[in-house]
């Protein structure tokens, strides 16, 4: 247990339970504007029940953001989301349990267990000037719709904690690649594949050369991995296609390797004469370099002795704050594992042990 100034109460893990379940059976996915303005209400609920005070529904085009604040001069940002990969339904066929010390649900781990540890977490502040919180609701599609708003707290807060689970054996996340999706559409001719295929541009050999290209832009040995996902091509066996699409995944660890890739994905050219290549995407999430999370992270050390970081390779909102110069720690959330996958599970016993950990950051950052 990790000893705070002004600590009130102690963390019930009944009570978090209990908030957990609140959220959870509320299903909240992406892109589902009436699901995610119930869970928007149901999350206000929950921060306004702990803590006081009113959080404010920030209207978008994704579906409602969550914002809260203490009041005072802003010193942390408390940043999450709300949105979750699994559609509606997920809940009947897999619905909120708690058995042998973990909780399984839709979204326990990614990440609602995370946005009510750092809930109960502040909670736990006598004097939580300065702490606010942001649970946005598009997090899960590439937050096109809250960056703007998550980078203006970040500047005015000037420190991020990011409530995404934990990394494995409940290491934080002290950095992580920048990421992006890029889908490349080759346009070719078709024709009758029996009759006359000399007459047609092969879309599909045509993608099959373009994927051989872009799968040679990885740099692993550097942390760039570039990976072809889906491609699609063809209408029926006897015409030759005249459209092709290739998506691809990309992962990069600095931003140099960002512009690289980048302008590979640009410079794209036919291998097939009369064929065309069009590109569309990005790296979207800019990579969170180590320096982001440094002094954070040390005095997470600190508080919580034994804890580890990692470098991972997925994104999280963090990456905005980071890439700004905002000092970022990421992986506060739950301990468990099975992100976006039915096994999905929270460790309840390390929650209060995060709860306490949330409080001791916010602490030191307020006094800092």
């Amino acid at each position: 247990m990790i000893t705070m100034m002004h600590k009130t109460s102690p963390v019930s893990v009944d009570a978090m339970i209990e908030d957990l379940r609140t959220l959870v059976e509320v299903e909240s996915p992406s892109r589902d504007i009436d699901a995610l303005t119930a869970s928007a209400e149901a999350v206000a609920g929950v921060i306004e029940n702990r803590l006081g005070g009113q959080a404010v529904l920030v209207e978008s085009e994704a579906g409602p953001h969550v914002h809260w604040s203490a009041g005072g001069d802003p010193k942390v940002l408390i940043l999450g989301h709300h949105d979750t990969v699994f559609p509606l339904g997920t809940l009947e066929r897999r619905p909120f349990t708690v058995n042998d010390g973990h909780a399984t649900g839709p979204g326990v781990f990614d990440m609602l267990g995370g946005l009510v540890q750092a809930i109960h977490g502040v909670a736990l502040l006598g004097d939580r000037s300065g702490v606010e919180i942001l649970v946005t609701s598009d997090e899960e599609v590439g937050s096109r719709s809250s960056r703007a708003l998550i980078e203006e707290r970040a500047r005015a807060c000037g420190a991020v904690l990011v409530f995404e689970g934990a990394a494995e054996d409940g290491a934080l996340k002290t950095a992580r690649k920048g990421c992006g999706t890029f889908e490349v559409t080759v346009t070719g001719r078709a024709s009758h594949a029996g009759l006359e295929p000399e007459a047609g541009i092969n879309a599909l050999i045509e993608a099959s050369h373009q994927v051989l290209d872009i799968a040679a832009l990885g740099r692993p040995d550097i942390g760039t991995t570039v990976t072809p996902t889906v491609a699609s091509a063809g209408t029926l066996d006897n015409v030759v296609p005249a459209e092709a699409t290739i998506v691809v995944d990309v992962r990069v660890e600095t931003a140099d390797e960002k512009e690289r890739i980048e302008s590979a994905f640009a410079a794209l050219t036919p291998h097939l004469d009369g064929s065309k290549i069009s590109v569309q995407g990005a790296i979207g999430r800019p990579p969170l370099p180590e320096s982001a999370s440094a002094r954070l992270f040390a005095v997470a050390k600190q508080l919580l002795p034994g804890l580890e970081g990692k470098a991972v390779g997925g994104g999280s909102d963090g990456n905005f704050t980071g890439a700004l110069g905002v000092p970022t720690l990421d992986g506060l959330g739950a301990v468990g594992g099975g992100a976006h996958a039915d096994h999905e599970y929270l460790v309840i016993d390390a929650m209060v042990e995060r709860a306490n950990l949330v409080a001791g950051l916010v602490d030191a950052i307020q006094n800092s």
